[in-house]
């Protein structure tokens, strides 16, 4: 029979590498390990790892209990951790994954208020995930994903917080600053500054300059929002943005927002969560703050 110390096992020897640096891990001797993973094979009648010297490498069988693993324990780590707090009186940690970048901001207007009226749950962020973000949230890393690209799922519900426009940001002197939109092939020789993120889901490619075959003439990529547009400032490069937020920056900042094209590109937010956890009304709670953020919808009418 198949069982949970079997999946920690798979789970650890292909993080760590070896059965040495596995077994001190699991608090195991070598020689425990070692016994455990034959009995394992055996048992199962297949070979779950082909050895390699001191590493091991999974088999096709191997790769699958992996895939279990990586599935289910989070589950079960997260149904321990929720009946601790239960038992110590607590409501529990809402785990927040990030898939939009720039959304931050707005999401410390949210928790601030949450964590006032919710004063037994605790808030954290996770921003990288070792599946994607919906594979975070399917396989309970994560409780609630803010993301712009929903998609749909059987046990997923993705509920639609606010509307933004994606604009293009540059510095009030630069050349494009007095356009009144700007049009793919004008960015062909522009340094375009992104976050950390792959080409195709970025919609300034997605919706801008792939259907248009055009490229920047170079891609810089940066991880936070104040060196992005202080670049952006200082005539380095440009990027393109939330609307809301680049607007914000442009209070202090001599950067000036672009349309995208004549029509512009519009964009949702939605907050991810699974349908099993309907029930936690502290889940639900926060998805309503967040829905009636004033901060949010103030920003939106500028």
């Amino acid at each position: 029979m198949l069982e949970r110390s079997h999946l920690m096992v798979v789970r650890e020897v292909e993080r760590q590498g070896s059965l040495t640096a596995a077994a001190d891990t699991l608090n195991l001797t070598q020689s425990a390990l070692s016994h455990a993973v034959k009995k394992l094979e055996q048992q199962l009648g297949t070979p779950v790892w082909t050895r390699e010297g001191r590493s091991m490498r999974l088999t096709q069988a191997g790769q699958y209990l992996l895939g279990l693993a990586n599935r289910m324990l989070p589950q079960f780590e997260l149904a321990e951790e929720r009946m601790k707090q239960y038992a110590q009186g607590e409501r529990g940690t809402l785990r927040i994954g990030m898939e939009c970048h720039p959304c931050y901001q707005w999401l410390l207007k949210v928790v601030s208020p949450y964590l006032a009226r919710w004063p037994d749950v605790d808030v954290d962020v996770k921003q990288r995930f070792q599946f994607g973000g919906i594979g975070a949230l399917i396989g309970y890393e994560i409780d609630v994903l803010v993301t712009p690209d929903p998609l749909k799922k059987p046990d997923l519900r993705f509920q639609p917080v606010f509307d933004y426009e994606q604009v293009l940001v540059v510095a009030d002197e630069h050349a494009l600053a007095g356009e009144p939109h700007v049009t793919p092939e004008q960015l062909a020789k522009e340094v375009l500054i992104t976050y950390p993120v792959e080409t195709d889901r970025l919609d300034i490619y997605t919706q801008f300059l792939t259907p248009a075959n055009v490229v920047p003439r170079r891609h810089k990529v940066i991880e936070t929002t104040d060196i992005m547009l202080q670049m952006v400032a200082s005539g380095r490069g440009v990027a393109a943005l939330p609307r809301w937020l680049a607007e914000e920056y442009a209070d202090w900042m001599p950067l000036t927002p672009l349309k995208l094209g004549k029509k512009g590109i519009a964009k949702q937010i939605f907050l991810g969560t699974r349908k099993a956890d309907d029930e936690l009304d502290y889940l639900a709670a926060f998805v309503k703050t967040a829905r009636e953020s004033k901060w949010k919808a103030a920003k939106l009418r500028a």
